[in-house]
């Protein structure tokens, strides 16, 4: 098991904010929220980076641009950590992402804080097996080919010496709060408990990974608390590798709905196509259906036994999930 630096919260570190280690999030989206709830609770000084300067819960705001290396630098100053959880829009990442990615390598070599980008497993296109941080890139879209690219060049900085850094992947998330943006959001779940067909891209009867928020962000925590998991990236443990039709059964048994339970049914892939000749997004979530139309499956075991931690028990976290909804 990884060696990692322990902290825990005391009266001192929140009446002297001096003492407190100063933790900087990129991005105020769920997984940036729930992460610095969580550095938050473990006692940290906590700053979170947006365009618009979004204002967490117990934490400092700042406005910044995610591809302005001055400004992140300036921002940067002092923090121990830069935890990357910003995402454009699909459609933007062939613009956004090698800016985003030059200036916060540039804001880390700066500041010298290690770099904690949180990725997924684009890169890896169509896998024949579960997907290790081990596995070759083999992107099989454009997005893919970006984060494989970015992936890349965060490693290739540390390599030089130029910065600390490690990489969390993980495949599409839940939780709560997870909206239609996600595959397991509310536009999944809300149909399947009032009885009726949510509909999805690909095939639903095909296994996948899903991952917890929580989750996600206790193991960018864990990694980023131990120097001998830098330079590499780390698999998130994911809390199911359930099909969709699957989860519909497990909704209705926990919802009470096993005598009008919902159905799910999957969008077909020319009208997914279709609509993405007028839509720009669509056309990107068109692109990399291929998640969902092959069995997308990872496999998180070197990160639970490096961390010795697991993930959520699926139905543990699945409950909180419907309840918010």
């Amino acid at each position: 098991m990884l060696k990692q630096e322990h902290r825990s919260p005391s009266l001192l570190f929140f009446i002297a904010g001096v003492l407190m280690a100063k933790q900087f999030i990129l991005g105020a989206g769920l997984i940036g929220s729930e992460l610095s709830r969580q550095l938050v609770a473990r006692g940290d000084q906590v700053v979170v980076g947006t365009r618009s300067g979004t204002q967490l819960p117990h934490a400092a705001a700042v406005s910044v641009n995610a591809n302005d290396a001055s400004a992140l630098t300036q921002a940067l100053t002092g923090a121990e950590t830069l935890y990357i959880c910003t995402n454009p829009p699909y459609e933007l990442w062939a613009k956004e992402w090698p800016a985003i990615g030059a200036a916060t390598i540039e804001a880390a070599q700066n500041t010298g804080a290690k770099l904690i980008m949180m990725g997924n497993l684009y890169a890896h296109g169509i896998p024949t097996k579960p997907m290790t941080a081990q596995t070759p890139f083999t992107p099989a879209d454009t997005k893919g080919q970006i984060r494989a690219e970015l992936s890349e060049a965060i490693f290739a900085s540390h390599r030089r010496g130029d910065i600390k850094a490690a990489e969390i992947r993980a495949s599409d998330y839940f939780g709560p709060a997870a909206t239609v943006n996600a595959h397991l959001g509310n536009g999944f779940f809300e149909p399947l408990l009032a009885g009726k067909t949510a509909w999805v891209v690909g095939n639903p009867a095909l296994k996948h990974s899903w991952a917890y928020i929580p989750d996600i962000a206790k193991t960018m925590i864990a990694v980023a608390n131990s120097d001998e998991a830098l330079g590499r990236a780390w698999i998130a443990p994911h809390a199911s590798e359930a099909s969709r039709n699957d989860i519909a059964d497990q909704v209705a048994h926990i919802a009470g709905r096993q005598d009008n339970p919902g159905k799910v049914a999957g969008i077909p892939q020319w009208l997914l196509r279709g609509i993405g000749l007028i839509n720009p997004r669509m056309r990107e979530v068109a692109a990399s259906s291929y998640q969902f139309r092959h069995e997308f499956l990872a496999d998180p075991s070197e990160t639970e036994r490096a961390f010795g931690f697991s993930a959520t028990p699926f139905a543990d976290a699945l409950e909180p999930t419907l309840a918010w909804i």
